[in-house]
């Protein structure tokens, strides 16, 4: 194949390395090198901008994916390693008039597509016809044979779909695949679309380009109506996540936030009586509809994958019942199967009586004797691969961009295989995709090239029961000439897909209120999962912020004495050990622990945590690991302390004065108080007894950091009463332990069930008592035996309350 430089009146070497390829179709150019319409005022603006503009536009675009905490999942040996998410920022732009036309060819393929299944999970007319082969079927592991005759509540399979699509070389777009198991981007795509508004704000060609919220806001209603058809507002929706470990775990959290529905994983969900219920802080409350993110194989490891650990027991049961709707619905996944793709064309004119308006990329299912013949003498020109999740007993070759194909010139021992196990194969046209401009800096100005590309179509099923789709969006763009790298995990890329009117487009104003519907729906049905997560989060941080506190503590005198061997040294050496911190090592391990156990609660609510706090965490562990590295022991380490402490602080600012005060933010603030609480206890039995070195005394009022406190209260040199005093039985110190205990209760009052019958639950029935004890009491009370006493209390009310909320 050849290369045709463009030339075009434009800034210098802007394209100096674009070049269209012979029997390749370009998104910028059309065949005959002019460049296309719906380009041309983009192109005009963006070549008047020099290299450093560009460069800073882009930019600021990428600080805002990294501002708002966009990433996906890379897969490795770290469960939880993040990738910056990869934005190529030349949007794909196509025309309105293109847009509808790829949109009416889909709609009648996501029809199609919908009576297929419940033909599969009903009669089973086209596999009894000969139009689909039985033992195509029956091996796909996403045929789910539990969901026959089981009909959907809302009589829908399908409620959120998308198509990879491409476009051909003579210019006619046709489908890669279809994405029916659990979609995915379609959150990514508004985050795309953030981001590009950045780099691009001018008025042109924001106002020309269609918008992308309406599209969620119109599956929003139709889950409503799907959650509680005939009883509205009783049951709740949700969506269903593997978990913080899935490549897309950040678009499950940010549509959870965008849409105001509950994110929740399969431990949260419990199916009593055919009913699906979530575990929240109140007790179970009734499910009513699941937007599924998680492979159907996973989500019943009782009907299902029985080795599933992230599912729910007896979810199929709540679905057969019709207690609980599911979009998409389970065994939707078996449309995803390639070798589906080559019996859709007669398929289609069968059920719909029309052909394929938007016809599928060539595919042969090599279980016939013709179709192995076929697939057998074209194999070069063909893409091999398993009709299902099969093992084969050789190797296939090097996948390619499709996801998991494999080129026939790469068969091996295939033509025998094809005999004996031709229907586990299924044979595809090996396919030339289009190309769109990308920007490559790797010069010294940087210049546009093609890369090769595919469009993601979003579609959503409407309350009313017809197909709504998104309008742009989500592109996936090559990150060489090699289709193979269109994948994320391969180091692809992302871009925005702009569908543009020639005329400036309505702005769309917010929508009319209807009086009498107004609502403010309770912020406290809250997960036990998550308030369980949140609780921990605040006990992590207190516990980190303790310690970092008592190591800065020993590094100063170290660097003030140079005597290992002083008695305070060595007692705070004794003491951290017992929690597990090495004070031979100048940045502590346990510590960088500490607040990865906190970050990854906080991950496991990121739809409940700000994003502030999130990247403030991720900051943090980022500066804590850097400094094992650099820090030294003495005065270097304390200052390493002193910056962490001060970064927390910032943490707990943004909680404090940013959180909104629902039940989620008191179990975060209950797990401070209470782990706060602990390690005063803690501190003052060890540092106020009478057998400690001297000088231990001001140890505490220091990592209390109430030292001016002290001065100005009490004006005496500290003794153990003072001490006492301040740091036990103050009740205005927020880190005393009166204070703390008290903060407890009033937490504690605000709880679901509070009072029972007029009579303050059990975990008040411990909290009163322990705050009157120690509001009570009188400093020389306040001895070694009593302090351990009141960590054994404190111990009993975080059992209590994991028991009475968090189950």
């Amino acid at each position: 194949m050849t290369q045709n430089p463009i030339r075009v009146s434009a800034q210098p070497d802007l394209f100096a390395s674009y070049g269209q390829t012979s029997g390749v179709a370009d998104e910028l150019f059309d065949a005959t090198g002019q460049m296309r319409p719906v380009w041309r005022r983009f192109v005009d603006r963006f070549s008047r901008l020099s290299p450093e503009d560009i460069r800073s536009r882009f930019e600021r675009g990428d600080q805002y994916l990294r501002d708002a905490g966009v990433f996906f999942r890379q897969y490795s040996n770290d469960p939880l390693a993040e990738r910056a998410w990869p934005l190529s920022h030349i949007p794909v732009i196509l025309h309105e008039l293109e847009w509808e036309h790829i949109c009416a060819g889909l709609t009648q393929r996501a029809d199609l597509l919908e009576r297929v299944m419940a033909d599969l999970y009903g009669p089973g007319s086209l596999v009894s016809d000969g139009h689909l082969p039985a033992e195509l079927v029956a091996r796909s592991p996403q045929w789910l044979r539990p969901m026959v005759g089981v009909e959907p509540r809302g009589g829908h399979y399908l409620h959120f779909i998308a198509f990879e699509i491409g476009r051909s070389p003579d210019g006619s777009w046709f489908v890669l695949g279809d994405r029916t198991q659990a979609p995915s981007g379609a959150g990514f795509a508004l985050e795309n679309r953030m981001a590009t508004g950045r780099i691009f704000p001018e008025r042109f060609p924001r106002a020309h380009i269609h918008k992308l919220a309406g599209f969620f806001s119109a599956f929003r209603e139709a889950t409503e109506e799907l959650a509680s058809p005939s009883y509205k507002h009783l049951r709740m929706s949700g969506i269903l996540t593997p978990g913080p470990s899935n490549d897309t775990y950040y678009e499950h959290t940010y549509i959870a936030r965008y849409l105001g529905m509950m994110l929740l994983e399969g431990e949260d969900i419990v199916v009593e009586n055919g009913e699906a219920m979530v575990r929240t802080i109140e007790g179970l409350q009734p499910l009513g509809m699941l937007w599924r993110r998680i492979d159907a194989l996973f989500a019943d490891p009782l009907e299902f994958n029985p080795t599933s650990q992230i599912g729910t027991p007896g979810l199929m049961e709540a679905v057969r019942t019709g207690h609980l709707a599911m979009a998409n619905a389970f065994g939707s996944g078996v449309l995803e199967m390639r070798a589906m793709m080559a019996f859709l064309p007669r398929i289609s004119e069968v059920l719909m009586g029309e052909a394929l308006k938007l016809p599928n990329i060539a595919t042969w299912w090599c279980g016939g004797v013709n179709e192995r013949n076929y697939v057998r003498d074209n194999a070069q020109n063909m893409l091999i691969s398993p009709a299902d999740a099969v093992d084969l007993p050789f190797d296939l070759g090097a996948t390619t961009a499709l996801g998991g194909e494999f080129r026939g010139t790469a068969m091996g021992s295939i033509a025998d295989w094809l005999d004996r196990e031709g229907d586990r194969l299924v044979g595809q046209e090996a396919v030339t995709l289009s190309t769109t401009p990308a920007w490559d800096d790797d010069g010294e100005s940087g210049s546009l090239v093609p890369r090769p590309m595919t469009v993601r179509v979003f579609a959503a099923r409407t309350a009313q029961g017809g197909w709504h789709f998104m309008k742009g969006g989500y592109a996936r763009i090559g990150s060489s000439g090699d289709a193979t790298a269109l994948a994320m995990q391969r180091g692809g890329s992302v871009a925005d897909v702009w569908v543009v009117s020639d005329r400036p487009l309505p702005k769309e104003g917010p929508k009319r209120r209807v009086e009498g519907n107004y609502r403010r729906v309770s912020p406290g049905v809250l997960p036990a999962r998550a308030a369980d997560n949140l609780y921990w989060l605040g006990r992590y941080m207190e516990r980190t912020e303790d310690a970092a506190r008592l190591v800065r503590a020993y590094h100063l005198r170290l660097a003030a004495t140079d005597n290992r061997n002083d008695p305070r040294l060595k007692m705070l050496r004794d003491y951290l050990e017992g929690f597990g911190i090495d004070l031979a090592q100048p940045m502590p391990e346990a510590l960088i622990t500490r607040i990865a156990a906190a970050r990854n609660c906080a991950m496991r609510v990121r739809d409940r945590f700000s994003t502030d706090g999130m990247s403030a965490l991720g900051d943090l562990l980022k500066t804590a690991t850097r400094m094992l590295e650099t820090v030294q022991p003495g005065d270097d380490s304390a200052r390493a302390m002193s910056v962490l402490v001060r970064k927390i602080a910032g943490i707990t600012g943004l909680v404090h004065e940013n959180m909104y005060r629902f039940a989620g933010w008191r179990f975060l603030s209950f797990g401070r108080a209470l782990e706060r609480a602990d390690a005063m206890a803690a501190l003052l039995a060890a540092f106020s007894d009478p057998k400690a070195p001297e000088g231990s005394l001001d140890l505490a009022v220091e990592v209390g950091d109430s030292i001016i406190t002290h001065q100005r209260r009490y004006r005496v040199e500290s003794n153990r009463d003072t001490v006492v005093d301040l740091l036990a039985l103050d009740a205005d110190n927020p880190r005393g332990l009166l204070f703390l205990v008290r903060e407890l209760r009033k937490h504690a009052e605000a709880f679901p069930n509070a009072q029972l019958h007029g009579r303050p639950s059990e975990l008040l029935r411990v909290i009163l008592p322990l705050e009157t004890g120690i509001a009570c009491a009188r400093t020389e009370e306040m001895t070694v035996a009593r302090f351990h006493a009141i960590r054994g209390e404190l111990a009993r009310i975080s059992d209590l309350l994991s028991s009475i909320y968090l189950r």
